[in-house]
């Protein structure tokens, strides 16, 4: 489950966010000390404060022992703070649904997230919009719930609130891959969400707008605004991006860059940590890892770009095809109708 409405930062960012808060904890903290004594200070600190009845140091107590993997101390702060701080409740959501340091809860995740997104309150803040994403991303996936698209694109579309930057930037760009599905399919819908999200820091939307650009889907074709964005993305390290830039560099023929990105592309093993550091999903990784794959084995069979290799560039059309068929079967038709 999406941590996203709650900042995810270090330790020592977040001892450095506690001292902005509090001054007397800022006070009382020495620059000799290790970051260990710093925190353990901080916690002893931090307990006075909340059992003299300060609820914002019980949370960032409960949140400092979940920074640390402290599940288990951290549960037990946060279910009693949890009728009033939704930060709280939606941080326990997370430990059950995930099972941190408890045993997994789904029936229990799900009541604590639906109840932090109509939390009755306006001080309840961003964290609404990550719960009615999480939530969204529950019924996709009928993980908990009922599986329902109609439920997931009411609540994203809540969560996303007008493009609004301070909502949910990843129920934005999901709603733009939800348009693209084809059960659910408006790419004029997709492509003005892939937008926004793109507009407030989306990864994953910039790499698939770009995409939507050079093919002229659900936008004007333009290929230049398609270039633009999809280097972008790539050099941030949107792998779906570097499998289109891939594609791109070697219909420009410009074979020695395509080889390049491809066999750096190539290279990429573990999809699951480069979802967790992009944010992007694990579907469209594997696809831009065949891509690239695919092109740059096209590159080694006719020699273009680097050195010719026939068997190295069947061994890569092989993985290519492994990662992805569906789109190595529309690849190698392209190759038969002489396009690539």
């Amino acid at each position: 489950m999406d941590c996203s409405g709650l900042e995810k930062i270090t330790n020592s960012k977040f001892l450095n966010t506690i001292t902005e808060i509090y001054e007397d904890i800022r006070e009382e903290l020495t620059q000799s000390e290790s970051s260990a004594e710093s925190a353990e200070k901080t916690v002893t600190l931090l307990k006075e404060k909340s059992e003299r009845g300060d609820s914002q140091a019980a949370f960032l107590l409960g949140q400092l022992h979940y920074e640390e993997g402290r599940y288990a101390e951290a549960e037990i702060i946060f279910d009693g703070i949890k009728d009033e701080d939704p930060r709280a409740l939606y941080q326990l959501a997370v430990i059950y649904y995930d099972g941190l340091g408890t045993k997994e809860d789904l029936g229990k995740a799900i009541e604590y997230m639906r109840r932090v997104a109509f939390w009755d309150s306006s001080e309840v803040g961003s964290v609404r919009h990550a719960a009615l994403y999480n939530l969204g991303r529950a019924y996709l996936e009928g993980y908990g719930v009922q599986a329902s698209s109609a439920e997931a694109e009411r609540l994203w579309l809540l969560a996303a609130d007008d493009g609004n930057p301070n909502a949910s930037v990843e129920a934005q760009s999901s709603l733009g891959m939800f348009y693209c599905r084809p059960e659910s399919l408006d790419l004029r819908k997709a492509s003005s969400w892939h937008s926004e999200a793109c507009g407030n820091g989306s990864l994953e939307s910039q790499g698939a707008l770009g995409v939507m650009y050079l093919y002229g889907h659900g936008v004007q074709k333009d290929p230049d605004a398609a270039l633009f964005c999809l280097k972008d993305a790539a050099e941030r390290g949107n792998v779906y991006a570097q499998g289109h830039l891939t594609a791109c560099y070697y219909h420009r023929k410009l074979y020695s860059r395509a080889a390049a990105l491809g066999e750096r592309v190539c290279a990429y093993e573990d999809i699951s940590a480069i979802a967790r550091h992009t944010g992007c999903l694990e579907e469209f990784i594997r696809k831009g890892i065949a891509i690239a794959m695919f092109y740059y084995a096209r590159c080694l069979h006719l020699g273009r770009g680097v050195l010719q290799n026939r068997d190295r560039a069947k061994s890569y059309f092989t993985q290519a095809a492994r990662i992805d068929p569906e789109i190595c079967q529309e690849l190698q038709m392209d190759v038969v109708h002489g396009r690539i």
